[in-house]
């Protein structure tokens, strides 16, 4: 799983393909989820969860 900002929802997108090889579930994050939650690449709130 992967928490990303807007910026880096296609990034996130390749990884779980490239480790899973298969296609990748995203799921746009609540408000209270944005809250606490940061993107794995930059110091942006995230704003997608990005699963295999």
């Amino acid at each position: 799983m992967i928490y990303c900002c807007k910026e880096h929802v296609e990034i996130a997108l390749d990884t779980i393909v490239d480790e899973y090889e298969t296609a990748p579930v995203m799921k746009e994050l609540s408000e209270e989820e944005k809250l606490s939650t940061g993107c794995e690449y930059c110091e942006n709130k995230a704003a997608y969860l990005v699963a295999n």
